[in-house]
């Protein structure tokens, strides 16, 4: 199998005809073998009817169905993990995702990038409740993970089998797939893709989802860069309070001993101590978190790098 592609969707049947029938006119002109894997997040329409009775003329359809609604990240994830092709292309299924792009996704693949993300240069959405919302989540998103992209939302992407089974999502982290992937190494590159206004069906998406993605943020932020040493993480900010507040009893000493201040009624005796016993506490989570990460690793033998090719080294000499 040379390209699976992952379609998520819940509650799109008006869609899922249109969207199949794109879907081959597209990879028909190609010469890949290929599937189209849908996974339904637990639509209450009759959406998987439809790609049932579609797979006469299109076969390659699979259809992983959710036992309930668990949400976009998880139907990825499933996506991800029935995905058999070399490379696996994600899309939504409202159609706003062309289709005729996909085989300018996998090209981008075949020059040698891991991974391919959509940049929706002309957006169809109306511009205060998505446009200008997205804008400035994607450059805080790339100020805080490194990665630079013009466009995080955007679901079209393409990326290598092995990179697709190494991304672990949670939550709703898919909308930070290309930041996860950077963290085992993936070479990105960006294409600029068509994008088109919703004909059918209705957004799942509203502006309440700007909480969820600053949270997720932080969460991203702190696997990327202290998964593996969550003592820098916790500790910095506890030797910064537990230092001032250091300084700040030092200076109520010396005032005590040398110039007879009186301490009783110091509020800034109390504030001294408090910041003290918060620093330490960082540090003993940072500790905490510390032996969490051995029992992590070792107890599934997880790696701490990510090897991209060996060249005359034979991968059953590893032991």
């Amino acid at each position: 199998m040379d390209v699976s592609i992952v379609i998520p969707f819940l509650n799109e049947e008006p869609n899922l005809k249109p969207l199949c029938e794109e879907i081959k006119g597209a990879m028909d002109t190609t010469d890949k073998s290929y599937e189209v894997l849908f996974i339904d997040d637990g639509s209450t329409d009759g959406g998987v009817k439809v790609l049932e009775d579609f797979r006469s003329e299109m076969p390659q359809i699979k259809v992983v169905s959710f036992r309930r609604n668990f949400g976009q990240t998880a139907a990825m994830v499933a996506g991800l993990d029935y995905a058999e092709g070399d490379i696996v292309v994600t899309l939504d299924a409202d159609r706003q995702n062309d289709p005729a792009d996909i085989p300018k996704m996998v090209a981008k693949i075949e020059e040698g990038y891991d991974m391919a993300c959509g940049w929706r240069f002309d957006r169809q959405d109306t511009y205060l409740s998505r446009k200008l919302p997205s804008m400035l989540a994607n450059r805080l998103i790339s100020k805080i993970t490194d990665v630079s992209l013009h466009d995080y939302g955007c679901t079209l992407k393409a990326m290598r089998k092995e990179l697709a089974k190494r991304v672990t999502l949670y939550g709703e982290m898919h909308r930070f797939i290309p930041a996860v992937a950077s963290g085992v190494g993936a070479k990105i590159a960006e294409v600029k893709v068509n994008h088109r206004a919703r004909t059918a069906g209705e957004s799942k998406y509203g502006i309440s989802r700007t909480f969820r993605v600053v949270l997720d943020l932080i969460t991203v932020k702190f696997l990327l860069r202290y998964h593996a040493r969550p003592l820098h993480f916790f500790g910095m900010p506890g030797l910064a309070l537990g230092g001032v507040g250091g300084l700040m009893l030092t200076y109520l000493t010396v005032e005590r001993l040398f110039f007879g201040v009186p301490l009783g009624d110091r509020p800034l005796l109390i504030f001294a101590f408090l910041l003290i016993v918060i620093g330490v506490q960082f540090i003993l989570f940072g500790l905490i978190g510390e032996m969490q990460t051995r029992t992590y690793y070792e107890s599934q033998n997880k790696p701490i790098y990510h090897v991209r090719r060996t060249v005359g080294i034979d991968a059953n000499e590893i032991t």
